[in-house]
């Protein structure tokens, strides 16, 4: 049996460690230029995350640095968690390697599925997940991605892009036939092979079996166990050693075992970006998970989701957000699957308005939430009903088995989230497995019964349930209410309380069962889902705070961001767009781009097809405005970053300066064009804004933070708080823990008894308490010159924009205090930011500008008694608090301390 390791990230040494020690965390992630093309050439849409970018300079700085380690032939693991991206990771990769010369991209997986969704996503312009932009460019040179059955012939100006599945390789290798991938292909050719799903190439690694490490390409054995497929994916890989271009091999997977001690010998020096989903899940990117366990029949705790599934749709139309949420029932069995499905049809015919009081009667938690939901919005049990019954009918289901599964079956659970899919309920089996790519899934139904537990440890199902739940953990992006949220991490993770919240999980619906619950929490702690330490932490702020002029009648000043150059700044698209003519082709109701227009062998337009050009605004105002909602690079926030004075997006629509007056060429049969439908015409609009939307990236105003500061009403930020935290990653001791029982006695304190702070108690960081500490002891001295003097602790409600860049900083600490001077208050306002050692360097650019804040922020408001003043201090670190402590001394005149 293989030996197994308790931490293997810990005990296993990565390439990605190497390439740190080499060239340095910060020269890699901070300093590293992404070619130009990362942004022209991948869909806009799909903007980098962090992570994401940090992912590609690890690539590139491997690529382009000679060191001890670095091997011949590059083999590297991706290892990301599911959700994370890792598709988009191969489509800036295959650009980046087009470019230092390789054309053939040879895909391959284990699952048709993944196949499919794959064509999508590197091949489809229609594809509301298409990759690419709609022109890619690397440098002058314009490249194509054509889809190839071999590499026989293709052409060295385009990416030849062959998709298939392992077994499917097998086959054309062992049992040759026209058209297909031979032995040939791979003996004379560059070749990146890119493995989906990698973990399934290693079967025979992980039984302590040797790979045979053979260069020359003999296919001689009949290949037909998974043992077999990595023996035939590294023979491929070995098969070209030229110095200059040798084979690449690029693998990616979620769940490598990497406790496996013959998979971490393998992958030695291989793993280029470990991004687990315990990270994925800490930097917000994930739902939350909560589990409702109820002692209902399966009926009926399909028909209580069902009401929560509603409740979530309304709240998302409350802000304006036009999401469908879509819920799962899982059966154990086809037959079960069936049955089930028809309960559903029926139940939902037969339900009535007592039914729904009798859910009413006994909901409690989120459900019971959404019927005081309905209640203050006036929506009755009957309206309710109506609704459900629409929305639920048996058009809006979808039955998917080993027994009804079929390609159409497989594009609609690939495009859930999609404006014009309808479906609200997925009845399933094992068939949503790898591959299954949906960010709207809020609910999932276990119908069954059973444990499979042994030892104490999690059985193989419930491990797979605890997966399929990860996978359905995806967060959905919307934009909040709230300013400045992020429209793809979770926003309320500190204000739990938040209605908003239900909207930031995931609920799985099982029947009572506290033993199933417990494995099944062991599972999920074990893949990382969810922490295996958390805390729920209320930050009340004290009554005689409450009752302060500050709370009640003070501010809080923020800046904004604003365009670096106002006389650049642009109220029209630029002459290129304006003047371009934009050729859309309806075809069988599939949208296609431009390309089809040019005169190529494959390409030429048969005899019937007429082209008809129309201006944009005839398509109808209705029709743009529902183009524009389903773009991402269209929502209004997104365009003012780009059109600053731009006053809405009806002047967008209607004003011939933006998109009234853009002419498009629209090639179809006569008959279509002289009676486009309503979703023609919308198909058209959003082709056309697919083609515009890398204009608008090149049209883009640089952004700064404004030195203006604006008064906001300090109780509008300011709250009691109920925040939950992971205490999973935390190596502080004092993180989560309050004030009056530290870990540190010289940390000890009761700020009940202390009305300078806000709140009632603090449980954050060591360095945070520390400052907490030495504000306590600087107090009697302040309190010499100045009045109302309180620590406010922001959870991240306040943000700033930097001078220089427009970053956003949300700084820790605020400080209010005022003074008296003749017949005028000066109010202060004190930005202060604990910070650890270990993150000065990374942050520093946060230190400059909140020492810039004195000098350089402007206020014009004041009152008849008051007028305001904005100060940053230094970072604050036990370590240096001298320096802090020297620089609150100097700039507000305090003596005798220290």
């Amino acid at each position: 049996m293989a030996k197994k390791y308790n931490t293997p990230e810990q005990q296993m040494h990565t390439l990605q460690d190497t390439l740190r020690e080499e060239y340095g965390r910060k020269q890699i992630e901070e300093r590293t230029e992404l070619p130009s093309y990362f942004k022209q050439s991948l869909n806009p849409k799909f903007a980098l995350r962090p992570y994401q970018d940090q992912c590609f300079k690890y690539f590139i700085n491997y690529w382009e640095n000679d060191f001890s380690e670095k091997e011949q032939c590059p083999q590297l693991l991706f290892h990301m968690a599911t959700g994370s991206g890792k598709t988009l990771i191969m489509a800036g990769l295959m650009l980046y390697l087009f470019e230092k010369g390789y054309r053939n991209f040879l895909f391959f997986v284990n699952s048709t599925n993944i196949i499919e969704k794959t064509k999508d996503n590197f091949l489809n312009m229609a594809s509301s997940k298409y990759l690419f932009a709609p022109s890619i460019k690397i440098g002058e040179k314009r490249v194509e991605i054509r889809m190839v059955d071999n590499f026989q012939g293709v052409e060295d100006d385009c990416i030849n892009l062959c998709l298939t599945t392992i077994q499917g390789l097998h086959t054309s290798l062992n049992t040759p036939h026209e058209n297909a991938l031979t032995y040939d292909d791979f003996g004379d050719q560059k070749i990146v092979l890119i493995s989906d799903e990698a973990h399934h190439m290693n079967s025979s690694t992980k039984k302590g079996k040797k790979v045979k490490e053979d260069t020359q390409l003999s296919f001689d054995m009949d290949i037909e166990t998974s043992d077999d497929w990595e023996t035939t994916v590294m023979r491929i890989f070995q098969a070209n050693t030229d110095s200059e271009h040798p084979n690449v091999l690029l693998e990616f997977t979620a769940t490598e075992d990497l406790s496996n001690e013959y998979i971490q010998e393998k992958y030695k020096n291989k793993v280029i970006f470990d991004y687990p989903l315990k990270k994925f899940r800490e930097d917000g990117y994930s739902k939350d998970i909560e589990v409702v366990q109820s002692d209902l029949s399966p009926i009926d705790r399909a028909m209580q989701t069902v009401v929560l599934s509603q409740y979530k749709r309304k709240l998302f139309n409350a802000i304006g957000q036009d999401i469908k949420p879509v819920m799962m029932l899982k059966s154990k069995t086809i037959k079960e699957n069936k049955e089930f499905y028809l309960l559903f049809i029926d139940t939902i015919k037969k339900l009535s308005t007592n039914d729904l009081a009798k859910i009413k009667d006994v909901a409690a938690q989120d459900i019971k939430a959404a019927f005081v939901f309905f209640e203050e919005r006036k929506i009755t049990l009957e309206n309710l009903l109506l609704e459900i019954k629409e929305d639920f009918k048996e058009e809006n289901l979808l039955i998917v088995d080993g027994n009804t599964i079929t390609a159409e079956k497989q594009l609609q659970l690939n495009s859930l989230e999609a404006k014009d899919n309808e479906f609200r309920c997925v009845f399933a089996v094992d068939m949503l497995n790898e591959g299954w790519d949906v960010l709207n899934l809020y609910d999932i139904v276990r119908l069954y019964e059973g444990r499979d537990a042994k030892d104490g440890k999690p059985g193989k199902t419930t491990m797979a349930e605890a997966q399929l739940i990860g996978r359905g953990a995806r967060y959905m992006p919307f934009e909040a209410p709230e300013e400045h949220k992020p429209t793809g991490q979770r926003k309320y993770d500190d204000d739990i309380t938040n209605r908003l919240r239900v909207v930031e999980k995931l609920h799985y619906h099982s029947s009572y069962n506290p033993r199933y619950l417990d494995e099944l929490t062991t599972a999920m702690e074990d893949t990382g889902i969810i922490a295996k330490r958390s805390k729920v932490i209320s930050m009340k702020l004290k009554d005689s705070f409450k009752k302060t002029a500050l709370y009640n009648d003070g501010y809080i000043f923020v800046n904004e961001k604003e365009p670096y150059e106002k006389e650049n700044i642009t109220n029209s698209f630029t002459p290129d767009i304006l003047e371009k003519i934009y050729k859309v082709r309806i075809r069988s109701g599939q949208m296609k781009s431009s390309l089809v227009f040019e005169k190529t062998e494959n390409n030429n337009v048969d005899d019937t097809t007429r082209t008809h050009e129309f201006i944009l605004k005839e398509m109808g105002n209705h029709v743009i405005r529902a183009a524009i909602n389903s773009l991402e690079a269209y929502k209004f926030s997104s365009l003012k970053e780009v059109f600053p004075t731009l006053p809405s997006i009806r002047h967008f629509i209607e004003s011939e300066n933006y998109l009234a007056n853009i002419h498009i060429a629209v090639a179809s049969k006569e008959e279509v064009l002289e009676n486009l439908t309503q979703k023609q015409k919308l198909g058209v609009v959003t082709e056309v804004l697919k083609q515009i939307e890398p204009q608008l990236i090149k049209s883009a105003v640089a952004l700064r933070g404004s030195k203006r500061f604006r008064p906001k009403v300090l109780k509008d930020f300011i709250k009691d708080k109920e925040l939950k935290v992971s205490l999973d990653n935390s190596e502080d001791k004092e993180f989560g823990r309050s004030m009056k029982e530290p870990n540190d006695l010289f940390l000890s304190l009761d700020l009940s008894k202390h009305n300078w702070f806000a709140f009632d108690d603090f449980f954050g960081t060591s360095e945070e308490k520390h400052l907490v500490k030495y504000i306590e002891q600087l107090y009697p001295k302040l309190q010499k010159k100045y009045e109302d003097i309180y620590l406010v602790r922001s959870e991240r409600e306040v943000r700033i924009f930097d001078f220089e860049t427009g970053n956003a900083f949300e700084p820790d600490f605020l400080l209010f205090m005022r003074e008296k001077k003749q017949d005028k208050y000066v109010n202060m306002q004190i930005f202060i930011e604990p910070k650890g050692d270990h993150l000065k360097q990374h942050d520093e650019w946060k230190e400059k500008f909140l020492l810039q804040l004195k000098e350089r922020s402007l206020i014009s408001f004041e009152t008849e008694t008051s007028e305001y003043r904005i100060w940053g201090m230094p970072f604050y670190s036990e370590s240096s608090k001298i320096h802090f402590d020297k620089t609150m001394k100097e700039n507000f005149d305090v003596s005798g301390w220290g």
